[in-house]
């Protein structure tokens, strides 16, 4: 331990050659010592020096598995073993051919498990590097925002609420700064921040004037001085000590885990069964063996959880092209099954490019496309307010504008640029001394100016928490602010508001002396009016969830009228249909049972906080549903993480809703979530399809097996015939499969219960229906030969065998197309092409096999007539007609 705290020490040292302990320091020292400038910030060639002397700003990751170990990982398994065992065996008997054939076929297997493991493995490497956490650093005089990883010591970052905390810094600036550390000291309750000098022996929970990497800004904002970046962090030193853990398995895997389980059990007891069967009708001890062991390789899909994880991380990386980042892949599962989805209503159901187009105040009627009316020395004061009250920038470079903060402020900045006024000069002119940041609780945002000794305090909110802390209002003349004044106002926004504006309120109050920031005793000023459209893709979205079986809610801060014009215009409710206001909604604690009902049969829900969203979770989970809750702040982070499915927004979540989420929307789009849970549907389809072909094709052999050995008949599968047969099915169909774009009819069935495991009940008599009809058939095919052609010869086993081994292999090859929905021809198995590869490669390995001799005598392959592949081919053609009839006449019904 002292070793490597010895050397992270070193490690400090290099970064920071004075060797100083920032939080008992000063900020002039500390700056000085990083060779930064508080003002300008870092330079590009600083930049690149640090980069290439410290590296990234980033936490080595555990040593992912080498491709070596993988390969050994294939032989890790108890059947192999006993493969292994039946070639030694063959070797000691001298069955040279057989032991050598049995040896290269585990090898094959290992080499395709190796293959689907290392692809399964590149895929989720890719996905990782798809999700890059943004941050705002001062470069060279100007706010820019950058990767994360691209932080170097002596850079200054600007945090602001809901932000990752991506380094370890000292506070040059805050603003009512908490932070939760609970993810580095364990305290729960967040820590109040500021700048100072602590002595140096204050332990790191004390630290109250620095901020650490992978704690998160509650609330506030703050300028940091970058001091330690990556493995240098406190976050780094403890992910140095502890690199690897092991991985929960997800649902999905413990389904399949008990899956497999259960078939096991199933497959020993016949594989035992067929073993003692066969000695007792007098075959031999070592043939017998090698047939039970090679039966119990091809029974059991023991590649199964490798393809399905690379199912998984494929589909994952399909949804990443369409701007979806899942990152678990249980949430792939659960995807599937969401039957609420609980949706923001500004930037995911609208297109989030906020344009201001009316101002209304006493003195001020100003509309876009309109003639200005009014006075035109207030809308120049309205304008600077909204400049001043506001986090958001606009960085011009290169001729391009780049939008810097929330989506409504950086609307009122352009609006003031239009109207002539300077951004920067005005924020120069106007010193900010203070700020009460915008947070869900209570709606209002406030700064405090001084100019030349004067004092202007600016507020902007929702009005109907602004306008009951205003004292007073601004006509001509400042004057008092009565009851019938307020109500005119919110007669006035209601109509607004009902036109599918969104509004908000803005007010001042001057000071002739230093104050201290209140929102308190204000001067109205008016309301603003905004527009946020519907995205034109979301209401053929929010249709087809209607028809897939899942209730769309939208849950919004904005007004009720507001709220209803969105709903409405996107098919969420109805004209007249209720609204619940946040106002009206009681604590989870006091729901009634009418009152938790009236919420579910609620499709919209305005002026809500946070603390309501993740009640509205908790009552949808009550009764069962798999709810999908998407957020973007982080007081949503707890509704988040309480639903099955939390959605974070890629372009204004904080890092921290994106932390605790599921999936991450990078275009904040709605119909994003809808292809997400299409293909969540699809994936999970696509496993239960190569699950029920890999059972159904492997117990058919079995049954084969099985029937040969109880009835005592003149022909059996050879050991090499089983395995050879398990390569050709089990693995390019499979996987084919697994990549099938979906029916179309996969949104128009209800969401299945999470409960329901990957084989019912239903889906299993569905498997042994197949079985059934496979084995009968090509046992079948086997008597009708010899009636048919060799009635008065004596019983050819290398012809009977043969008709066996290549009639199992046609009739399995066609028996992928039987996993479509709907019409063969028109199915979405027929459509996909990997499908048509697998088979075709398929083939060209078999006819391989009928051409290379020693292949061909290892397989006991012998040459047949045209009359005897007639019989193979109308033996195949007659399961698929057999199989095609049971579904017309629908007599299996398996969970879709």
């Amino acid at each position: 331990m002292e070793v490597i705290l010895q050397s992270f020490n070193l490690k400090t040292m290099e970064n920071n050659p004075n060797g100083l302990n920032f939080h008992a320091t000063t900020i002039e020292t500390a700056t000085k010592s990083l060779k930064s400038d508080l003002v300008q910030g870092l330079t590009p060639n600083q930049v690149k020096e640090r980069i290439e002397q410290f590296g990234l700003n980033t936490i080595t990751e555990a040593k992912t598995i080498s491709a070596f170990q993988i390969l050994v990982n294939q032989f890790k398994n108890p059947i192999v073993f006993l493969l292994l065992f039946a070639a030694a065996m063959s070797f000691w008997f001298k069955e040279l051919l057989d032991g050598t054939a049995i040896l290269v076929v585990i090898f094959i297997n290992a080499a395709i498990g190796f293959y689907m493991e290392f692809k399964a493995q590149v895929s989720m490497l890719a996905l990782k590097k798809m999700s890059a956490v943004p941050a705002k650093v001062l470069r060279e005089g100007k706010l820019t925002e950058i990767n994360a990883e691209e932080i170097v010591v002596g850079d200054i970052v600007f945090l602001d609420a809901g932000d990752l905390i991506p380094i370890d810094g000292k506070i040059v600036r805050s603003t009512q700064l908490l932070i939760d550390e609970s993810a580095l000291t364990g305290e729960s309750v967040s820590i109040e921040k500021k700048m100072g000098v602590l002595p140096e022996n204050t332990i790191l929970g004390d630290r109250t004037n620095m901020v650490f990497k992978g704690t998160y800004v509650f609330k506030g904002n703050a300028y940091i001085l970058v001091c330690s970046t990556g493995m240098q962090t406190e976050l780094g030193k403890i992910a140095s000590l502890v690199q690897t853990s092991d991985q929960a398995a997800t649902p999905l895997e413990k389904k399949l885990d008990v899956f497999s389980k259960k078939l096991i059990k199933i497959t020993v007891g016949l594989v035992v069964l067929i073993f003692f069967v066969g000695l007792l009708n007098g075959q031999h001890f070592m043939e017998m063996l090698e047939t039970s062991i090679a039966l119990a390789v091809a029974a059991i899909p023991e590649g199964l959880p490798i393809v399905v994880t690379m199912s998984l991380a494929q589909g994952m990386l399909k949804l990443a092209r369409h701007n979806v980042i899942v990152k678990k892949l249980s949430a792939v599962e659960t995807l599937g099954g969401t039957n609420v989805i609980c949706t923001d209503k500004t930037g995911t159901l609208t297109q989030n490019k906020m344009e201001v187009v009316l101002i209304k105040t006493p003195s001020v009627n100003w509309q876009k496309d309109a003639d200005f009316e009014g006075n035109e020395e207030q809308l120049k004061f309205i304008t600077q307010g909204f400049i001043l009250c506001n986090t958001a920038n606009l960085e011009i470079a290169n001729n391009e504008t780049k939008e810097i903060g929330d989506p409504l402020e950086i609307a009122l900045l352009k609006f003031a640029q239009l109207q002539g006024d300077d951004i920067d000069s005005i924020r120069t002119q106007f010193d900010k001394k203070d700020e009460i940041p915008f947070s869900s609780e209570t709606k209002i945002m406030a700064t405090l100016h001084e100019q030349d000794g004067l004092y202007v305090t600016i507020a902007k909110g929702a009005l109907e928490e602004l306008l009951p802390k205003c004292t007073h209002i601004l006509e001509k003349d400042t004057v008092p602010m009565d009851k019938t004044k307020q109500d005119y106002w919110v007669k006035e926004a209601d109509i607004l508001a009902a036109d599918g504006h969104r509004m908000i309120a803005l007010a001042y109050r001057h000071e002739k002396a230093e104050t201290t920031l209140s929102t308190e005793n204000l001067v109205f000023i008016g309301l603003i009016g905004m527009i946020d459209p519907p995205r034109p893709e979301v209401k053929a979205a929010i249709d087809e969830c209607k028809t897939a079986g899942i209730k769309v809610v939208m849950i919004t801060g904005d007004h009720p009228t507001t709220a209803q014009y969105i709903g409405m215009q996107l098919g969420i409710t109805e004209e007249g249909g209720d609204v619940m206001n946040g106002k009206d909604m009681n604590r989870y604690e006091d729901l009634t049972k009418a009152d938790k009902q009236k919420w579910l049969n609620t499709s919209v829900f305005a002026r809500v906080n946070p603390k309501h969203k993740l009640d509205l979770v908790r009552v949808f989970q009550e009764k069962g549903y798999i709810v999908g809750m998407t957020g973007d702040g982080v007081n949503d982070a707890p509704a988040i993480k309480k639903a099955d499915i939390g959605i974070a927004m890629g372009q204004r979540g904080t890092q921290v809703a994106q932390e605790v989420s599921d999936m991450i929307l990078k275009d904040d789009s709605f119909k994003s979530i809808v292809v997400a849970i299409r293909q969540g549907r699809v994936i999970i389809e696509n496993i239960k399809k190569f699950v029920t072909f890999l059972l159904s094709c492997n117990l058919s052999e079995l049954l084969v097996i099985a029937v040969a050995a109880v009835m005592n008949l003149h022909f059996q599968m050879l050991p090499l015939q089983i395995l050879f047969i398990n390569i050709i099915t089990d693995v390019l169909p499979a996987l084919a499969l697994g990549v099938t774009k979906g029916g179309e009819n996969v949104m128009e069935t209800k969401p299945l219960k999470a409960s329901i495991p990957i084989i019912d009940k239903n889906r299993w008599k569905l498997i042994f229906f197949y079985a059934i009809v496979m084995a009968s058939v090509c046992t079948a095919g086997v008597l009708i030969n010899h009636y048919l052609y060799h009635k008065n010869d004596a019983w050819d086993t290398a012809i009977c065998n043969n008709i066996l081994f290549f009639s199992l292999i046609l009739c399995q090859l066609l028996h992928v197309f039987n996993m479509g929905t709907g019409s063969i021809f028109r199915s979405e198995v027929m459509r996909n092409k990997y499908v048509w590869y697998s088979i075709l490669a398929n083939i060209i390995i078999v006819f391989a096999a009928l051409q290379i001799p020693f292949v061909r005598k290892a397989l006991n392959i012998v040459p047949m007539n045209l009359n005897e592949w007639m019989v193979i081919l109308l033996v195949s053609i007659s399961f698929m007609v057999v199989v095609q009839l049971a579904k017309v006449f629908k007599l299996f019904k398996a969970n879709k």
